[in-house]
């Protein structure tokens, strides 16, 4: 057996390995799934390949390359699937964005190894002893070359893409992954402008893509060690053809094979040697630039060597500025903030957590590590953030969790050791502005343990007041939109009663004419019409937009909560597509107004009828939780997006319904709100959604307990 068939046998089993052991990780993932499917791809082409290459006679050469080609058939689609959705978060509208360019890709190669099988190759291949099997390619197999290369490039570029927009944690789990793929198909580019100079295929030649592929396979298991998971959310530049550094290396690269082609006329036989150590070097050096401690060592013999402060505060306030200054969405703020501070100080894990509406809980504004689903998911991060809080409540700077002459940090710590392990932090920073403590910011350690100065403590500390101003600001900005936006839902709502007190008046003149014309068949058939007309629009704006108009008033009054939800369920009786499954259980007295919370419910309930149609499930649950008492409505309806939730839930006019007003959660939260209440959504597409309304339990609303 050669050489160059052990190498392609072992990347095959190589890539087989790691197709398991991806699924093995998350086998429910799609991207995990997608990366097995790319790496089987490779390990049948790696298999045909090294068949080929050990064959011994001209039609077994020619059978198994068609059987490698036809494997290699579906390498660009698999792995175009895997650019687009390896790294967002959410990749489901990139991929529908995508998806006919994914299935025109499928389909082109497929056609060219099927349809136009007979036009890939041409003569009987000839043996040489210097490199092996030579074949001849016909126009199918020239043409299917040279869209494989130009795939391959983009695949390259969309990898360099997302090695770009990441930083810190994120960077040091993914380049390896990223520099291993894009070897790959370095790789394929390579070869493949060979066959495109000499309009053949050279057997020999594909020593340097199983080296290669085992090469990659190396690179891309210590990233999976890296990164337990493949799935991570990076927000990605938009200059991936204006900046690319792909498309110029490729296009210096093809200039010189060009040039060496012309000058010797042939490839020479030490050529592909030559070539491949030049591909490990390549790759090696883009290893070492990719090397956060190689960048911290830098940043450190030019201040050790030329005495001067490291960072220039007019440059830092400049830069901040610059990448800050027309991002005007909390998310995409925090996450360039992370993304700077990441860079600055060469810490690989940065997160930046805001205040809940509670005050006494963390959400994940940004981070260098996790996604929102991922921070989530840490354990304690609902219930184990308090204490944190409060000891941040009392610090100016930055403070030191492991500090163990500070008792109450280390207590802190001990609390809940698994969410700070998990959560990677170390270091903790007050965002506070105004007097409010709005946030935290959470650091790692550096890369290489390199402990702060004071210079790099004042500068952290000059930077997190920035932060804190700038995240008031968008606070408070978002309160004034919202009071724009009930500003001028309370116009619109004034419309809507001029409209009503005009089909007023059409009801009061058509009642004065009915006396003279009742006996006219024709004016009762018109009048019947007018009035059911005139009813249905009353009932469906008059109840929900008059009430925002003249504002919301009260009548509280003790009542059973689980007696007013059995009065409403009977009023719907009979008109629900969706089944309902009751499980009440005996709550406290509360303070309410039933009418208002009948209202509440109504909407909730026919909301997932709605949503769960016919053959659906509807459940209607009570009971009580850390002193409050809560309802559930749930179902197993269509669900809501997790855009809508975050941008449109319980905003006037904001709705997925095709005839919906966007106003009856709207009106929900008013009336939940106005009990000193709550209201608290999970939701999944295609799996359901489920509401709970908590409200203060009798004598409990001045505790100031909140609901966990």
């Amino acid at each position: 057996m050669t050489f160059n068939a052990l190498l392609h046998f072992g990347g095959a089993i190589c890539c087989g390995g790691l197709a398991c052991f991806g699924l093995l990780r998350d086998h429910r993932s799609f991207v995990h799934r997608i990366f097995a499917l790319g790496m089987v791809v490779l390990a049948l082409e790696a298999l045909f390949t090294g068949l080929s290459v050990q064959a011994i006679l001209p039609e077994d050469v020619i059978s198994w390359q068609r059987w490698r080609w036809g494997a290699a058939a579906l390498l660009p689609g698999s792995w175009l699937i895997f650019t687009l959705s390896f790294s967002r978060g959410d990749n489901k509208p990139t991929l529908g964005k995508w998806k006919w360019v994914v299935f025109a890709t499928f389909f082109f190669y497929l056609s060219f190894v099927t349809i136009f099988s007979s036009g890939f190759f041409r003569d009987t291949p000839v043996f040489d002893p210097s490199h092996g099997w030579l074949l001849s390619l016909g126009w199918a197999g020239y043409v299917f070359h040279v869209c494989f290369l130009v795939s391959g490039v983009f695949i390259i570029m969309l990898l360099e893409k997302t090695l770009r927009a990441s930083s810190g944690r994120q960077r040091w789990q993914v380049k390896f992954l990223a520099l291993g793929i894009g070897a790959l198909f370095v790789a394929r580019v390579y070869t493949g402008s060979q066959v495109l100079l000499l309009h053949e295929l050279d057997l020999g030649l594909e020593v340097v893509n199983g080296a290669a592929l085992l090469i990659a396979d190396f690179l891309i298991l210590i990233s999976i060690f890296r990164a337990r998971f493949l799935h991570m959310d990076i927000y990605l530049s938009q200059t991936m053809l204006f900046k690319s550094f792909t498309l110029v290396t490729v296009g210096i690269y093809l200039l010189a094979v060009g040039i060496l082609a012309k000058s010797t006329g042939s490839v020479q036989s030490g050529l592909a040697l030559r070539a491949f150590f030049i591909f490990l070097a390549v790759l090696g050096l883009m290893i070492v630039l990719f090397s956060d401690r190689l960048r911290l060592r830098m940043k450190q013999l030019i201040s050790r060597h030329f005495r001067r402060p490291r960072y220039d505060y007019r440059n830092a306030w400049i830069a901040f500025t610059q990448r800050t200054a027309s991002l005007v969405e909390g998310k995409a703020f925090c996450n360039a903030v992370v993304k700077m501070v990441s860079e600055m100080f060469d810490i690989l894990s940065v997160s930046l957590w805001v205040l809940d509406e509670t005050q006494e809980g963390l959400k994940l504004g940004g981070s260098t590590v996790f996604s929102e689903a991922q921070a989530n998911d840490l354990p304690g991060v609902r219930n184990g953030t308090a204490g944190l809080i409060r000891l941040m409540r009392n610090q100016q700077t930055i403070v030191d969790l492991e500090d163990t002459g500070v008792a109450e940090a280390e207590n802190v710590r001990q609390t809940d050791m698994d969410f700070f392990q998990q959560a990677r932090i170390r270091y903790c920073i007050p965002l506070v502005s105004g007097g409010d403590l709005l946030g935290l910011m959470t650091l790692s350690d550096r890369v290489g343990w390199v402990p702060f100065s004071f210079e790099e403590l004042d500068m952290l500390k000059t930077i997190a007041d920035q932060v804190a101003a700038s995240l008031l600001n968008l606070k408070l900005s978002e309160q004034l939109r919202q009071a724009k936006e009930i500003e001028a839902f309370q116009t619109i709502a004034t419309l809507f009663v001029h409209d009503l007190k005009n089909l007023a008046s059409k009801l009061s003149l058509l009642l004065q004419n009915m006396p003279v014309h009742f006996d006219n068949p024709a004016f009762r058939e018109d009048a019947l019409r007018s009035m059911s007309q005139s009813v249905e629009k009353i009932n469906s704006m008059c109840s929900r937009l008059s009430l925002v108009r003249e504002g919301l008033e009260l009548g509280p009054v003790e009542a059973d909560l689980t007696h007013v939800v059995t009065t409403t369920l009977i009023g719907l009786d009979g008109i629900l597509k969706a089944a309902l499954i009751e499980d009440l259980h005996p709550v406290p007295m509360v303070s309410i107004d039933v009418q208002q919370m009948q209202k509440v419910l109504t909407n909730l309930i026919l909301n997932a009828d709605e949503a769960a149609g016919d053959g659906g499930r509807i459940h209607v649950t009570t009971g009580t939780r850390d002193g409050w008492v809560v309802i559930t409505v749930s179902d197993n309806g269509c669900g809501i997006s997790k855009e809508f939730m975050a941008q449109g839930l319980f905003r006037p006019f904001k709705t997925t319904k095709k005839q919906g007003t966007g106003i009856g959660l709207f009106h929900s939260k008013m009336i939940v709100d106005a009990h000193k209440g709550r209201i608290e959504v999970e939701s999944q597409e295609g799996k359901g959604s489920t509401f709970r309304i908590l409200l203060p339990v009798r004598g409990a609303e001045g505790r100031g307990k909140k609901p966990k």
